[in-house]
């Protein structure tokens, strides 16, 4: 993934307007009652806010009663595209990402998202790179088979002089060890 991509994925702060017209198309399907459902959502919208670094991710939303949730890269086992219809036709999906948490939904839903493919491949990089222990950009150093060889054989010469001090420190009636 490009640096360029990378930093416009990071620049991420809020959903698209698209999803307030999503959230008012899904609230007209609940007829006379969707004023009930508009408030919540309107609220949910206007308040939420992502935050992408290089270690975490974060979420947070609410007005009276706030939310966040962080999650590191490490924490998460796993990352789901959901979309319906009404939401395909928007260009919208949503990410769900799992960890070990033991519940059965998502740990966090990131809503109202454009470039959700991006999102999902950026964020299953992170997580395949902090598990497997290999920061973005670097390796792990090489040593070559001659320092090794010669490292081996100084740790053996060492366990040998220990073994002889224990030898001439052990009384003469202990039997050989």
């Amino acid at each position: 993934m490009n640096e360029a991509l990378e930093n416009e994925i990071k620049a991420i702060e809020r959903p698209h307007q698209r999803l307030m017209y999503y959230n008012l198309v899904a609230c007209l399907a609940l007829g006379p009652f969707f004023i009930f459902a508009l408030i919540p959502w309107t609220i949910r919208y206007c308040t939420m806010r992502y935050r992408i670094t290089d270690e975490s991710i974060s979420m947070r939303w609410g007005a009276m009663f706030r939310k966040e949730v962080i999650l590191n890269y490490s924490r998460i086992q796993d990352i789901h595209l959901r979309s319906n219809a009404v939401e395909r036709w928007f260009g919208l999906s949503r990410i769900q990402i799992q960890t070990a948490s033991g519940s059965a939904g998502a740990e966090m839903t990131l809503e109202g998202l454009l470039q959700f493919e991006d999102v999902r491949n950026f964020l299953y990089q992170r997580m395949r790179g902090v598990k497997d222990g290999a920061k973005s950009g670097q390796s792990a150093p090489q040593i070559s088979s001659g320092e090794l060889v010669q490292t081996l054989q100084d740790v053996g010469a060492e366990l040998r002089s220990l073994r002889e001090l224990i030898h001439k420190r052990m009384p003469p009636d202990r039997p050989d060890v």
